[in-house]
């Protein structure tokens, strides 16, 4: 009975396959390497400042977008104080 051996180029896993059928034999998983405990720490550490950094980023947008709102707001009541005189004028009409 010959039998061949082939690694998946997905998973990379050894696959044995009977050569006259062409049917799966065995699977064995690629083995996966596990850091020590302090190295996993170390990394869950690195991904929690990272959420940190970006939620504090965020929230300084946040309080930043309200001024500028607020600004844009104030502009536009200038504006709209100087055109009381005009007639409104709807951008459909212009068609």
């Amino acid at each position: 009975m010959e039998k061949f051996s082939v690694i998946c180029p997905c998973c990379e896993a050894t696959l044995t396959i009977d050569a006259l059928t062409g049917s799966i034999l065995a699977h064995e998983e690629k083995k996966k390497a596990h850091g020590s405990f302090e190295d996993l720490a170390g990394e869950l550490n690195k991904q929690k400042e990272l959420r940190e950094q970006l939620f504090a980023q965020e929230m300084s947008s946040v309080k930043d977008r309200e001024r500028l709102l607020e600004e844009k707001f104030q502009e536009a009541l200038k504006r709209a104080d100087t055109d009381i005189d005009k007639p409104f004028r709807n951008p459909l009409d212009l068609d």
